[in-house]
């Protein structure tokens, strides 16, 4: 009964997150879209319903299939994304602003004002999520994200067990997470709070497939309110790779006559994240999308020029027709999955 009452509860918060010029600026961006199959690419002043800022661009995990993860130490500088160029972008953005998603390449809960971020975000009325590997969600910052009015929070676990866990997962450890979770739900129960939602999220590979089962049973023992079972990018797989799974509602790519494995899904001459939203890094570059994971198309950095004036100059607008032209021409794009 108290599952279904905090469902309707959350409903409830997310729709108070609309405004009549939410909803229009959306419905625009949906026309502005659709006329894009007929060569007109501008977004002629609308702003994106969504963007993702990433609130770090390191990360205390070494999972192979990460960029991030695998950079060889000192290779990177170590950024935080900064709170006053935060607050100044979402109120450039706050009239028409859906969502902000806050997390890209690195560990969000690496940026100790995470809470801070979600809070000023959550005031402005902009729904609010966050992905994290739960390493570092103690007691104390459990308690912080849900008071700072966090909508969706995502933590990745992949696997029942730690020697399954360990091998995607490499350095973190599986108790961490579950406890993580476990001081969410607390906080929420402590605090009267509907939210944040909970997601476990489960990466399908072929080391951890056997426990999926397993981990359905987990989640219902850590009362999350969603378990989600998610496709492999994996970035080697043409030769196919030893993670690939063997479930193939859960496979992104298939084997073909030719002895390659290409990527199941079609990919269409278009692709809606590229009107609707974008990332940030935590440079504050705008990124394209979050597959940019080196930030070889950046439309512009915010420290030096308005999101706007990033996200409609030049180089955003050539982007966005030369994938209406040709998607694949592209190397970030050959490995996704959206539309």
């Amino acid at each position: 009964m108290q599952d279904i009452f905090n469902r309707i509860q959350r409903l409830i918060i997310s729709l108070q997150y609309l405004t009549f010029y939410k909803i229009i600026n959306f419905l625009r961006l949906g026309f502005a879209y659709l006329l894009s199959y007929s060569g007109i690419v501008k977004l002629n002043g609308l702003k994106p319903g969504f963007i993702s800022i990433e609130t770090a661009n390191y990360c205390n995990l070494n999972c192979p299939e990460c960029p991030v993860g695998q950079r060889e130490p000192g290779t990177l500088d170590r950024l935080r994304f900064d709170l006053d160029l935060y607050k100044k972008t979402i109120d450039e953005l706050k009239p028409t602003l859906q969502h902000v998603i806050l997390y890209f390449q690195g560990e969000p809960l690496l940026n100790r004002q995470l809470p801070e971020f979600i809070d000023y975000a959550h005031k402005a009325g902009v729904y609010t999520s966050t992905s994290t590997n739960a390493q570092l969600l103690y007691e104390a910052t459990a308690k912080e994200l849900v008071l700072s009015g966090l909508d969706k929070l995502i933590i990745s676990a992949d696997g029942s067990t730690q020697e399954t866990y360990e091998t995607y997962r490499v350095g973190g450890q599986l108790e961490k997470a579950l406890d993580g979770i476990r001081h969410v739900v607390r906080w929420k129960k402590e605090l009267k709070s509907a939210t944040p939602l909970i997601e476990l999220q489960f990466i399908v590979l072929k080391t951890n497939e056997h426990q999926m089962y397993e981990m359905k049973q987990l989640a219902k023992a850590l009362k999350v309110d969603r378990l989600t079972f998610k496709t492999a990018q994996l970035y080697n797989y043409e030769d196919g790779n030893k993670l690939l799974t063997t479930k193939r509602k859960y496979a992104r790519y298939q084997l073909l006559n030719d002895g390659k494995y290409h990527l199941k899904a079609k990919q269409p001459n278009r692709c809606w994240r590229l009107w609707n939203g974008a990332v940030v890094n935590a440079k504050g570059d705008v990124l394209p999308c979050c597959f940019d994971k080196e930030s070889e198309f950046s439309f512009g950095n915010i420290n030096e020029k308005s999101f706007a004036e990033a996200w409609h100059s030049k180089k955003a607008s050539g982007f966005r027709g030369k994938i209406l032209q040709n998607r694949k021409q592209f190397e970030i794009c050959r490995n996704c999955t959206s539309r």
